[in-house]
């Protein structure tokens, strides 16, 4: 049975920040694209970012520069560091997995594995 699983969500002031991780279970990344999307109440799901084995990293406009994804084979998790944070930053964070490659297809968010979320608030 394949896990993902978040933690890191919390509350923070604008500038302040935050890392979240994304541990799996079940799933190797050894050979896969991960990302982060994020969903704020009464929006869209959006794209943040995503990783592939190769190095490959890709940002949404709106993080660029202030967020930046790793990941750690040996413990099977991925990261999202999260800098410089704004209000508008506010969502529900959800990491996600797929096999293959990220570089045209992440954006879609068609991934196979879900996580269950965790919570970003940021306050002025």
């Amino acid at each position: 049975q394949v896990q993902l699983v978040e933690s890191g969500g919390g509350s923070v002031q604008a500038g302040g920040s935050l890392r979240l991780s994304c541990a799996a279970s079940g799933y190797t990344y050894s050979s896969a694209c991960a990302g982060w999307f994020r969903q704020a109440p009464g929006k869209e799901r959006e794209g943040v970012a995503a990783i592939s084995t190769s190095g490959y990293t890709d940002y949404a406009v709106s993080v660029k520069g202030r967020f930046t994804i790793s990941r750690d084979a040996a413990k099977n998790t991925v990261y999202l560091q999260l800098n410089s944070l704004k209000p508008e930053d506010t969502a529900m964070y959800f990491c996600a997995a797929m096999g293959g490659a990220c570089a045209g297809r992440w954006r879609r968010g068609r991934f196979e594995y879900w996580g269950q979320g965790t919570q970003v608030t940021v306050s002025n």
